[in-house]
């Protein structure tokens, strides 16, 4: 990796323990996002966490989609901003007991929906939050979640990385291996989701296409993602006469594979 990349490490609230941002501030290179599940103490005053932010004017609103969860189906909301430099005080049991100087960004909901729990995140970042674009860009950062936590359910529900029992060396090769394939299916599902009526050229190379034009019954007059989609899901056992039911990811998962499969076959026979 470049000595010129740097690397944020994005957590929900579970990271939100003094560990991680002692061992972030021994890394170079390297900074931390976490959404905060402590209302932690600031000064010898015992200045609190909430407190401090509450206290901020609001600088700028946002909007963004959320996604549908078990509780709450998708909507969009508007969110009021507040961020400044904090120094959180660290604990007795640490060598180092210099305060851990990061920034807050203190996001919550305006009208929420009634029935709905409202929005609040208070995110602390080691990265420099001085003004309205750096506190966006936080927020937009933390969003991310959504798309890593919907990698992991592909990573271990699609490819199932968990059921493999391989030796180190092996192992490292077959995550290596899966997660390119993790990522290709996650990008397959967001456009999907996002981009239905895209045409599909922009997710498949040209064999992969003509293979799916071939093993299609009827094609449509425009090859979409979205028909991309349910061409690769039938490849994987589909039944596309269960239109109510949602394509889940292991029958893309299966019909994903089916297709290289079949593009290595193409490939292999016209060598011959």
């Amino acid at each position: 990796m470049s000595h010129h990349t740097r690397v944020i490490h994005v957590f929900d609230r579970e990271g939100d323990i003094t560990e991680v941002f002692d061992k972030i501030r021994q890394l170079q290179h390297t900074g931390i996002l976490v959404r905060a599940a402590h209302n932690r103490s600031l000064d010898s005053n015992s200045e609190r966490l909430w407190s401090k932010l509450e206290a901020q004017p609001i600088s700028f609103e946002q909007q963004i989609e959320l996604p549908p969860t078990q509780k709450r189906p998708a909507r969009q909301t508007k969110l009021s901003i507040r961020f400044c430099q904090i120094n959180l005080r660290t604990p007795y049991r640490f060598d180092n007991r210099d305060p851990q100087q990061v920034y807050a960004v203190y996001a919550t909901e305006i009208d929420c929906p009634d029935g709905e729990s409202p929005v609040e995140w208070m995110l602390l970042t080691t990265e420099v939050t001085a003004d309205i674009q750096a506190a966006a860009m936080i927020l937009r950062w933390y969003t991310y979640r959504w798309r890593i936590e919907e990698y992991h359910k592909i990573f271990k529900s699609g490819c199932q990385v968990e059921r493999y029992r391989l030796a180190a060396d092996g192992m490292k090769a077959l995550v290596g291996f899966l997660s390119v394939i993790a990522v290709e299916l996650l990008q397959l599902t967001y456009l999907h989701r996002t981009q239905p009526t895209t045409d599909a050229i922009i997710i498949l190379n040209p064999l992969q296409l003509r293979i799916l034009k071939a093993k299609s019954p009827k094609l449509p007059k425009t090859l979409t993602i979205c028909w991309a989609v349910q061409a690769i899901a039938r490849l994987g056992g589909y039944l596309e006469h269960r239109h109510k039911t949602p394509i889940g990811i292991q029958v893309l998962w299966r019909g994903w594979l089916k297709l290289h499969d079949l593009c290595e076959g193409w490939q292999l026979a016209k060598e011959t």
